[in-house]
């Protein structure tokens, strides 16, 4: 204690060098603690995306992940609600459960032929349960408090209704039934819709039930079924919901689960490509899809699972770059750090050089003066940590009560921007006790020079 007592009152014996290199420590602390705070934030906010769009795990049939866009009927799942069930009663994975839900992926061609222009292209669609879609996009596990206001645009009890992305509105001229901006003007193409309107309305179109109007904006979706043969069905549309990639966007069409299967499936047995489980913390997953792995061998179910970062490729890229740079910005910040005490250190070390040679003359061995100095060292580092700690703790509370947005990686639409930092308390104690562990080695080279010197050279400096 004594020894702590005279290395603090060393550090306020010079205290502009003290408080300049403080200052030093502090800008360090506060850069590593927000920049932290703010990829907490994205990776966060990434994750609660993905995981309220797509779930945590997602159960294919096997071979699907790797082959089965290609031909996603051919990899359908069968009796996918005892599937479902068998998972959904599992006493370890129950307990884990938020969501399991089905979902068919199709493709085929969009057509809108009930207007002056017509227009078609080909579409990716998503079949879904409203339902569970809904509940989905309320899963908030780490408080980010945003939710998508778009729960509507399906119905469980109009199967006829969905929604395209809003890239694929304006190419099949539906930018004012839908309410979509930026619309260029409109320019009837005679290419390919001129020969399917016809061919279109010669096909039988499924029943799927619904009251649409008859003047309510819809498309027709033209997908071939399981067996072959094609298939057409009319999309009542709610709305349009933009994508996040502008390939997605001009695209995407989301379905109810029964429309979709009534239009690969036809009147044969109707199947899923995908059983999404959403579970209630994510880190459970390594868990639950161990069990699942399990299960589906005790049962000899062809199946496979995967997880979300696996099927959000982009996720896991953004997380590595980030990440990367959060190293690189800590490293800039620690080599800082590193040299400011230094030369801070060294300069006390040549000022004192004479009252070392006292105090070895007095017999301190040349540990005490070690000891001396780094803890000098460590009380820079502690003060200078601990204000920067209060600064980014400032910074924080006013840009989230500031009411920022912005729009991160993989959003089509801006969100609101925070800092999150005082939700991670590890990454506070992890920073301060690097910043400052930084600063203590930082004082052992100078600390150790000037327990080396030799008392007598040390008495006769001036």
């Amino acid at each position: 204690m004594t020894v702590l007592k005279i290395a603090f009152r060393n550090m306020l014996r010079n205290r502009r060098r003290s408080a300049t290199t403080a200052l030093a420590v502090a800008v360090g602390t506060m850069t590593f603690l927000l920049f932290g705070a703010f990829l907490a934030f994205v990776f966060t906010s990434l994750e609660t995306d993905a995981v309220r769009r797509g779930g945590h795990l997602t159960v294919f049939k096997s071979g699907y992940f790797l082959l089965g866009a290609g031909d996603p009927a051919g990899y359908g799942i069968a009796r996918y609600r005892d599937v479902a069930e068998l998972i959904r009663t599992d006493p370890e994975v129950a307990p884990r459960l938020n969501i399991i839900s089905p979902t068919l992926t199709v493709a085929g061609i969009a057509g809108n032929f009930s207007g002056e222009h017509e227009a078609s292209k080909t579409f990716f669609g998503v079949g879904k349960v409203p339902a569970d879609r809904a509940a989905m996009r309320r899963w908030d596990e780490h408080g980010i408090g945003q939710r998508d206001a778009t729960d509507d645009l399906l119905s469980d009890a109009n199967p006829a209704l969905g929604y395209v992305g809003v890239g694929l509105g304006r190419v099949l001229r539906l930018c004012e039934p839908l309410k979509i901006a930026d619309c260029p003007a409109e320019k009837r193409s005679p290419t390919l819709t001129s020969g399917l309107a016809p061919a279109l309305a010669e096909l039988p179109a499924m029943d799927q039930g619904g009251s649409a109007e008859p003047d309510s904006p819809h498309i027709e979706l033209l997908a071939a079924t399981v067996g072959g043969a094609p298939n057409v069905v009319r999309l009542d549309l709610s709305g349009a919901e933009r994508q996040a990639a502008k390939e997605l966007d001009d695209n995407y069409v989301g379905m109810n689960l029964a429309l979709a299967q009534k239009l690969v499936f036809g009147r044969d047995e109707a199947k899923v490509t995908g059983i999404v489980l959403q579970l209630r913390r994510t880190e459970d997953l390594p868990a639950v899809r161990a069990r699942l792995n399990r299960i589906f061998t005790e049962h000899g179910l062809d199946l496979e699972v995967r997880d979300f970062t696996e099927l959000n490729p982009f996720y896991a890229q953004v997380h590595r770059f980030f990440g990367a740079m959060f190293l690189f910005i800590a490293l800039i910040m620690g080599v800082i750090v590193l040299f400011t005490v230094v030369n801070t250190m060294t300069m006390t070390v040549m000022e004192r050089t004479s009252e070392i040679g006292t105090s070895r003359a007095l017999g301190v061995r040349r540990s005490g003066i070690r000891l001396q100095f780094t803890l000098e060292g460590l009380l820079l580092g502690a003060v200078g940590a601990t204000f920067g700690l209060a600064i980014a703790i400032a910074e924080t509370l006013a840009v989230n009560h500031a009411g920022l947005r912005w729009t991160p990686p993989g959003n089509a639409t801006s969100t609101a921007f925070r800092l999150a930092l005082l939700e991670h308390p590890a990454l506070i104690l992890i920073g301060w006790v690097a910043i400052v562990a930084v600063a203590t080695l930082a004082a052992l080279a100078p600390a150790s020079r000037g327990a080396r010197l030799q008392v007598v050279d040390a008495l006769r400096h001036t």
